[in-house]
């Protein structure tokens, strides 16, 4: 794949601000907490089932955002 300048110029710095947006919020590193795995897996089967559901649905969003902006940088990388 060929990319010209300004296609790569936007994909360097949209890595780059992906990197310091995730830098920036040392809060999401708190994610995977003992007391939350705990509680977690002392749940019954029903509430594991909607946690991993949830997760699945949480996921959904960016998910989409992200093929759908790779989607519209590399149609308009084409000629």
């Amino acid at each position: 794949m060929n990319l010209t300048a300004k296609t790569r110029r936007f994909l360097l710095l949209f890595l780059v601000c992906v990197l310091f947006t995730s830098m920036a919020a040392p809060a999401a590193f708190a994610q995977g907490c003992a007391m939350c795995y705990t509680s977690a897996a002392a749940a019954s089967a029903a509430a594991m089932r909607s946690l991993n559901i949830g997760i699945l649905v949480l996921l959904v969003p960016p998910l989409a955002m992200f093929i759908g902006i790779l989607t519209y940088t590399i149609r308009r990388a084409q000629p």
